[in-house]
């Protein structure tokens, strides 16, 4: 009998290796191992071959403490004056389409873009929602404590790397600049149950310093990579990425130190991660800041190969400064939304995604990369007391482009207030179905968890409505 080891970790792959027979096959079947049985592994053999991949990549960028939808892409110009915008709105090179007048470039892009306005789940905290745009599984509940666990499930690039991993020295998974926390760290950065292994490889250096590189793959002064395979002097150069990560558990540590060993000697990555060799210009069109820089590394990274990467905007939720943070932006401790949000939040909107999407476009790269912009949630309709908003997850909207999906669409809508869904419903879970589909990976995949359990990667349903 055949390692039965291989079926647990990917129960629909097995069926089309050459190493299982038709008897091997049968004989799995018949011992309904495992929970599986031959009618639901040959469905999974058939709807495997239905899933074309259209996306070689995702770039994610996540938007930490919640853009406001109504200041944003759905603008409400014509509802009351305590739910509108106090910003203007501008019309896109999208028929019928408006945006915010702070975003003039976006402007010009947005045929290049998919909409998807009637995004909506139930979790009001940050952490909790954060999992769960992260992950696409719902939390087990909406504890502002929510603390990453082994029990909780892993993040999208992790699954990646767990059923579709790269191979040949590039990396699966990357994620940088921060390690995002409110309180705690926040659940879904990194690998869970599923093993130290697949955790990303993490790039805590600012891309924007001078002296930009990784220390992950630099060699100490007098160690060449024959020592260091020798003398495993790369424990100690991964242990300062465990530290940083907080992990919970060992589990595969060998294995991620045999990964970080084969990229050391990968010039393909050093080179990914030597932006020094993009131009001044380049360089300056991006932005001569953290976010901007990080958008242009991912772009180097996919063109090097790998498979997911994730852009964090800021390390914490913000709201009370107009230098750094993210867009949570309640409006407290004499600060007010607005301000912080035309100063900070809107230019590097306006002045980076717009320049990165007409770069990937320009490179052929946009057709097989999809991007994906979303944070944690809304912000309420009605202005609250301090002219600012508070969190609102009933209603959002998620912008996605290139990797499969269409361009200058809109799909689903909010209501007149931008309270509720009024058209075609979304869920968390359902944009993580419709990535994984997009990668070629199907959704209906089961992985198990900490205590055995088989779990679906993605319970949701793929937005058919807005593939190409």
């Amino acid at each position: 009998m055949k390692n039965i080891k291989s079926i647990r970790t990917q129960p629909h792959a097995f069926v089309n290796d050459p190493n299982w027979s038709r008897r091997d096959i049968l004989r799995v079947g018949g011992l309904g191992l495992l929970g599986l049985n031959l009618p639901g592994l040959l469905r999974g053999e058939v709807e495997a071959k239905k899933i074309a991949p259209k996306a070689k990549s995702i770039i994610f960028l996540y938007q930490f403490g919640g853009p406001s939808h109504l200041d944003t892409f759905d603008m409400k110009p014509n509802a009351p004056s305590e739910i509108r915008s106090p910003h203007g709105h501008i019309k896109t090179n999208v028929p019928g389409l408006v945006i915010n007048e702070r975003l003039p470039k976006m402007a010009k892009v947005m045929d290049k873009v998919c909409l998807i306005r009637s995004v909506h789940h139930e979790m009001k905290n940050h952490n909790p929602a954060s999992y769960y745009a992260l992950t696409g599984h719902s939390p087990p509940t909406d504890d502002i404590r929510l603390r990453d666990s082994i029990d909780l499930f892993p993040a999208y690039g992790s699954v990646v790397d767990h059923l579709k991993p790269t191979g040949e020295g590039i990396p699966t998974f990357v994620s940088y600049p921060h390690n995002m926390r409110d309180g705690s760290v926040t659940p879904g950065q990194r690998a869970s149950f599923l093993g130290k292994k697949h955790d990303p490889l993490f790039i805590s250096e600012d891309p924007n310093s001078p002296n930009f590189k990784l220390p992950e793959l630099s060699l100490p002064s007098g160690l060449t990579l024959d020592r260091l395979k020798k003398r495993r002097a790369l424990q100690k150069i991964i242990d300062q990425q465990s530290k940083i990560l907080e992990s919970q558990s060992a589990q595969g540590l060998d294995e991620y130190y045999k990964k970080a060993l084969t990229m050391l000697s990968s010039a393909k990555i050093r080179e990914a991660f030597n932006l020094s060799k993009e131009s001044e210009k380049i360089r300056d069109k991006f932005g001569r800041h953290t976010y901007g820089q990080g958008l242009l590394l991912s772009r180097r990274l996919v063109e090097a190969g790998v498979r997911f990467v994730s852009v964090y905007f800021s390390r914490s939720i913000g709201g009370q400064s107009t230098t750094r943070g993210g867009w949570d932006t309640h409006g407290f401790n004499n600060t007010r939304m607005y301000p912080i949000i035309e100063k900070r939040h809107l230019p590097i909107t306006d002045d980076t995604l717009p320049v990165f999407l007409n770069d990937l476009d320009e490179r052929g790269l946009l057709d097989t990369t999809l991007v994906v912009w979303l944070g944690e949630f809304g912000r309420t309709p009605r202005i609250n007391s301090n002219k600012s908003r508070d969190h609102w997850p009933q209603c959002y909207t998620v912008l996605l482009a290139g990797g499969g999906v269409k361009r200058g669409y809109i799909h689903g809508a909010s209501d007149s207030t931008g309270s509720y869904p009024d058209k075609d419903p979304v869920r968390p879970e359902d944009i993580s179905a419709t990535m994984f589909h997009l990668l070629g990976i199907d959704p209906g995949i089961e992985v198990y968890d900490a205590q055995d359990r088989p779990l679906q990667i993605a319970p949701g349903k793929v937005i058919e409505d807005i593939l190409l």
